[in-house]
């Protein structure tokens, strides 16, 4: 048997053709070569607080046996009761623990099981850009068709003071991007990567949507405790009519700035999440138990206190929001134009007045801003993704920005400050 016949046989199945190396793997190996300082990846680079760390460390120690074995495969029944508590008080309706919660691994796989339980051939599905890389792969693995339709900047361009806010759906596109085939449309509150976050008017045109087309709609609410300033965070299944046909994802990992945890959820009436459910236990079939059982202590001292200035929930944001403020003034200084984001951990940058300090010739890439931002990882030490990574079909309207992420330890925003000042002085 030749090479060539082995290779012909055994090539990637037709669903996953097409997918190619993610921008991650490309820009952590360009990492792992040059060494630059990265505001490229979403972590958080300063020690997790004691008191979490704590409770990880007493639950590993903890002479219970039955922490240390497999635990229900939907969900730790303690994890699942105190979930149900938080959000029962969030969203004001009391949500069953056993029957309309599931414990992920992390929020990737629950949009993976709540793409897959819902997509097959043929179906629609709407994909608002820019957004995060995996929603539109998942799609088309299972066979559906992505509408994708972008978030379009209304800021002047000669305007230097811009924010996520001025990103948002034109109303008759949004409208035209739906038809009898959509089955699903997928919104990320806040943004990834822009910071946007829908107010309570443009969810309700998304919803009246959503209903007179018959379609589900499932949420990426992963930053939703990192909501700046005046903003709201308003979940979409709490909207007239919603609780229905809403899957809302949401996860420890950025809420509470640990994101090795890799622990989500996701929350949804009985009839769909039973489906989630399905392809979780085909997949992943059950999460790590001390880890399950540390988050659970973790967020029901943090229920506990949740309304109060002690709450995590709500120092963590205080000290990102002074950390974005110190990264958009940093930039506005250097001569990009920062999009000032409502919340999450990152900010959209114009570039384009600094493009006559790099050569973007020396690099190859199609896009811009890959040019740009592999230029600077080479040439002046600091990583940040580019923005058209997070774009599959409206890529022109984002190759002047770039993706930087502010939430750093306060030693390396000042080592960003210094390399971004010197670059911009020569």
């Amino acid at each position: 048997m030749t090479s060539q016949s082995i290779e012909n046989k055994f090539k990637l199945p037709k669903r996953y053709q097409g997918s190619t190396q993610t921008v991650w793997n490309e820009y952590t190996q360009l990492f792992f070569e040059h060494q630059p300082l990265s505001l490229a990846h979403g972590f958080y680079d300063d020690p997790v607080p004691k008191h979490i760390t704590d409770i990880l460390a007493a639950t590993a120690q903890n002479t219970d046996y039955t922490l240390h074995h497999e635990t229900r495969d939907l969900g730790h029944p303690r994890l699942i009761h105190a979930l149900s508590a938080l959000y029962s008080k969030l969203i004001g309706r009391q949500i069953d623990p056993f029957n309309e919660i599931l414990v992920t691994a992390g929020a990737y796989e629950g949009l993976y099981a709540a793409i897959h339980s819902h997509i097959e051939e043929g179906d629609e599905c709407i994909v608002i850009e820019p957004s995060f890389d995996s929603y539109a792969p998942v799609v088309k693995m299972c066979g559906g068709v992505v509408r994708y339709i972008p978030l379009r900047l209304t800021a002047p361009s000669s305007s230097n003071i811009i924010s996520s806010r001025d990103y948002v759906l034109d109303d008759a596109e949004l409208e035209g991007v739906f038809n009898s085939k959509t089955k699903m449309i997928v919104i990320n509150q806040p943004n990834n990567p822009s910071g946007k976050i829908f107010d309570r008017e443009e969810l309700t045109k998304i919803a009246n949507l959503c209903k007179k087309f018959n379609v589900l709609c499932v949420t990426d609410e992963v930053y939703e405790w990192l909501v700046y300033d005046d903003n709201e965070h308003i979940r979409m299944c709490t909207l007239p009519g919603m609780w229905e046909r809403t899957i809302t994802i949401s996860s420890v990992g950025k809420s509470l700035a640990i994101t090795g945890w890799k622990t989500g959820w996701v929350y949804a009436p009985p009839n769909l999440i039973s489906r989630v459910q399905v392809i979780h236990q085909l997949c992943v079939r059950n999460v790590c138990t001390p880890l399950q059982e540390a988050l659970a202590i973790v967020l029901e001292n943090e229920l506990k206190r949740l309304d109060s200035a002690d709450s995590y929930f709500n120092t963590l944001r205080l000290e990102l929001q002074a950390k974005r403020d110190f990264m958009v003034n940093l930039l506005r200084e250097v001569g990009m134009k920062p999009a000032v984001p409502q919340g999450g951990y990152f900010i959209l940058a114009d570039w384009s007045n600094l493009e006559n300090k790099a050569d973007l010739n020396s690099e190859s890439d199609p896009q811009k801003d890959y040019r740009f931002t592999k230029w600077m990882v080479k040439n002046s030490g600091l990583m940040a993704i580019p923005a058209t990574a997070f774009c599959h079909g409206n890529k022109t309207e984002m190759e002047n920005f770039i993706r930087i992420c502010f939430v750093k330890s306060e030693k390396n925003l000042q080592k960003a400050s210094d390399i971004l000042r010197k670059w911009v002085s020569q």
